[in-house]
């Protein structure tokens, strides 16, 4: 019988603006993922902060998105392998169910969405950070590709999906400052997969530098 410890889970958290590319970045590296926009808040909730000057919904805000619940997955999965997440419709606002992510006996998985900055240093914290990489690839590039799957996927009408498209792309430098700043390192999607490479061989270096 091996007398060596189970390799811990850990997580590389990945964020960025929207449309820059995480889903796909994180489809393509082979490792579990978990999907943390699925963490937003109903449309509901009285909570939900709305854009200044506005009567739009800020579903670019962190306080649009439930951070207790995405670290406590978080934990789940890093301790069992397992976790109850809830399953959400972005054109509803709503979630429409759950399901189990079931991650096995992996080392190391992914948890990817915009707001994936705003528990770096909770999940450091915990002692399950491998690492948190916030992809860039320009305001122009990350506003095309965002509206085009917005609209392909019908998340939200043509004239807000304009607005909030208009919005983040004034806004992306300091989106990415702002993650940056909590603890993430701004990469593009080559260097994102190299690192990710590096954490899958247990060189984390981001968790390392910063304890």
């Amino acid at each position: 019988m091996s007398s060596h410890p189970p390799i811990p889970t850990r997580v590389v958290l990945l964020c960025g603006p929207s449309g820059s590319g995480k889903s796909l970045l994180a489809a393509r590296s082979g490792l579990p993922v978990l999907r943390l926009d699925d963490f937003y808040k109903e449309g509901t909730d009285p909570s939900l902060p709305l854009v200044d000057g506005s009567r739009d919904i800020d579903w670019d805000h962190p306080d649009s998105w439930d951070a207790d619940a995405a670290l406590t997955a978080i934990g789940e999965l890093c301790r069992t392998g397992r976790a109850r997440v809830p399953v959400y419709d972005l054109a509803l606002s709503a979630r429409t169910g759950a399901e189990t992510v079931d991650i096995g006996r992996t080392p190391l998985f992914i948890a990817e969405g915009v707001f994936a900055a705003e528990i770096v240093g909770r999940c450091r914290a915990a002692g399950v950070l491998a690492d948190a990489l916030c992809l860039s690839r320009g305001p122009l590039t990350t506003f095309r590709r965002r509206f085009l799957r917005d609209l392909r996927e019908g998340r939200k009408s043509v004239p807000f999906l304009l607005r909030r498209g208009w919005r983040l792309m004034r806004q992306e430098r300091t989106i990415i400052a702002r993650q940056t700043a909590l603890g993430a390192h701004a990469c593009d999607r080559d260097e994102a997969m190299g690192r990710l490479a590096a954490a899958a061989a247990g060189r984390c270096a981001s968790a390392r530098t910063a304890a």
